[in-house]
């Protein structure tokens, strides 16, 4: 799921790929395999991109979905 949410919340944006890579000085595989499900970001980059993309944490992990028992 943070893949997809982040994907969709950076393309609304209007960031590329490459400019989250660059802004969070890594590469841009490394990026995209956050992005795929292939990787979960370290704390620290989950926050800086979670504050690139003017959204809460809770946001990027689908924490503030309601659901239903």
């Amino acid at each position: 799921m943070l893949g997809k949410r982040l994907n969709m919340t950076r393309k609304e944006k209007g960031y590329t790929a490459q400019q989250m890579a660059d802004q969070l000085h890594i590469t841009l595989s490394n990026y995209r395999k956050y992005e795929s499900g292939r990787a979960l970001p370290p704390v620290d980059k989950l926050v800086q991109i979670a504050d690139i993309l003017g959204v809460t944490t809770d946001y990027l992990l689908c924490r503030d979905e309601k659901t239903n028992p």
